[in-house]
């Protein structure tokens, strides 16, 4: 009897640290990420425990089969359904977004690239978030495709999480999924301008944040940038009626505040140039990147040089 109790907990043991490592390789926290424990999991010791890093980082979400085992059961999968007529991608759009393969969701690695490198491996805080993987995935994916990703970094991924690949994993919260024609055509443009006259401002000050050395999303000013410009318009307005006063954008500086004291704000500085007398003017916003989830502290104004 006592034989049969202790091998009873044992089981029970395992299951629950399988079910663990199947919703999310690691536990987000505040302080920090740490990898669980278990015998496949490849993750040293000497990962334990460290601190993670917030991100806000704008890419794309690509998810990948890790081993020839999953691609098997993958094309299997593919095979029993009616695909007649569809894409590659709407295929694997339809599969992943049934709820009968959402096991295939959860062995899958999912891959945050940026520019086009692979940057992230992307795990739920939560298991009821995969919803939000499945999301990204889209029927007809376009080169304007972005996905927001909100999250934790913490340690480097194991060789067997994701077919080798190597690099910092981060657990999500939250992950928006958008176009980015959508987003320009979402902007409200200043009075007494046309969508033609604004877009191009728009464009050139998101390519601008997007296309700014190493922006992975992990340091604070660039937190604070990908935050502004996804969820503050007025900074396009700003640019756009620079350009109409034959200004030129020539800096975007982040730097901490003289406001920061028990909270980390900062001030992102907008600089124009006026293109006939060189003269130069500065708008600001304050961002407060205290936390996960940055927010903005005062709105957009001029700034003055102290």
């Amino acid at each position: 009897m006592e034989q049969s109790e202790a091998t009873n907990r044992l089981e029970s043991q395992s299951a629950s640290a399988h079910d663990t490592q199947v919703t999310g390789a690691f536990s987000a926290s505040p302080a920090a990420i740490s990898p669980q424990s278990c015998s496949t999991c490849g993750a040293s010791e000497s990962l334990q425990n460290v601190p993670a890093v917030p991100i806000y980082a704008l890419g794309k979400i690509e998810p990948r089969l890790p081993t020839p085992a999953l691609e098997k059961e993958f094309a299997q999968v593919v095979g029993r359904d009616d695909a007649k007529g569809l894409t590659d991608a709407q295929v694997r759009q339809k599969i992943l977004s049934d709820l009968h393969s959402r096991y295939l969701v959860r062995k899958m690695c999912w891959v945050l690239t940026i520019q086009g490198l692979d940057t992230y491996v992307l795990v739920p805080s939560d298991p009821v978030d995969f919803d939000l993987l499945v999301e990204s995935i889209r029927p007809a994916p376009r080169p304007s495709d972005l996905d927001v990703v909100i999250g934790l970094k913490g340690p480097i991924a194991p060789p067997d999480m994701c077919n080798g690949l190597m690099v910092p994993v981060v657990a999500f919260d939250q992950i928006y999924s958008f176009d980015r024609d959508a987003l320009m055509k979402s902007i409200p443009k200043p009075e007494k301008m046309t969508a033609k006259e604004f877009a191009p401002a728009a464009e050139e000050l998101f390519d601008r944040i997007l296309q700014m050395t190493d922006n992975a999303g992990a340091i604070d000013d660039h937190r604070a940038l990908n935050y502004l410009a996804v969820r503050y318009h007025r900074v396009y307005a700003a640019v756009a009626e620079a350009f109409a006063r034959n200004e030129s954008l020539t800096a975007v500086d982040v730097h901490l505040s003289p406001l920061s004291g028990t909270r980390k704000i900062l001030e992102v500085v907008f600089s124009f140039t006026q293109r006939t007398t060189d003269v130069v003017s500065k708008q600001f916003v304050r961002v407060d990147v205290t936390e996960e989830f940055p927010f903005l502290v005062t709105r957009l104004s001029p700034y003055y040089d102290r």
